[in-house]
């Protein structure tokens, strides 16, 4: 009755899709033009739509007469985690994001380790605090569960404290500035230590570089 009364589906408007399959989203629906606008139901149309790879949150109304609208609010990838050898899409919350392939986000930061999604936002805001290093940086590696060693794209892995490790990569970023630690024969840095600058050479010889500091921080 309700079609007869020209209250049938003519049209689906969708806003805010980026990544999400329009295909899917129509298959998701299961509307076509001139079935009843008020057999559809909008909660159910949500409920289906959330469960897409790539839908966070989704607004679906009828729009009378005619009209379906679903508004989108996508997942936004934010690294790729490695896992037992496999790349995974991980987004804001470090919630893996299905079916998504690894291959077109090669330029997304990339994170190691099994709990590292839960980390992922604080060590890449870190990374993102120095700049000149963060264009440097290959890899996150989560160690232990307790803080991060950052391998570098020259293969000089950096290791950071658990406590404060913010204050450690600013640290290492000043003595970077000053005495270009890193155009050396290094193969590790470690910052483990509150305030003091140790390398390794790839002769195994370790050195502490942080007396010859300037303006050392206390």
């Amino acid at each position: 009755m309700t079609a007869d009364a020209g209250l049938s589906v003519e049209d689906v408007l969708v806003e805010g899709r980026k990544r999400t399959n329009a295909a899917a989203i129509l298959n998701t629906l299961d509307v076509e033009r001139g079935t009843p606008i008020l057999a559809f139901s909008p909660s159910s149309a949500k409920a289906e739509i959330e469960k897409l790879p790539w839908v966070k949150q989704a607004i679906v109304e009828r729009r009378l007469p005619n009209v379906i609208y679903v508004q989108l609010i996508e997942r936004q990838p934010l690294a790729l985690w490695q896992k037992e050898g496999i790349l995974h899409v991980i987004d804001q919350n470090g919630e893996v994001i299905p079916k998504a392939k690894a291959t077109k986000f090669a330029s997304l930061p990339l994170i190691v380790g099994p709990d590292a999604p839960d980390h992922a936002r604080e060590i890449l805001a870190l990374i993102e605090s120095e700049p000149d290093l963060g264009t440097q940086v290959k890899a996150a590696v989560r160690v232990s569960g307790r803080r991060w060693n950052i391998r570098l794209n020259n293969g000089v892995d950096v290791q950071l404290p658990e406590e404060d490790p913010t204050d450690a990569w600013s640290f290492f970023a000043r003595i970077e500035r000053e005495e270009g630690v890193l155009e050396r024969d290094v193969v590790l840095v470690d910052l483990r230590l509150r305030d003091r600058l140790i390398v390794r050479t790839s002769g195994g010889t370790a050195k502490d570089k942080t007396k010859s500091v300037k303006g050392k921080k206390t």
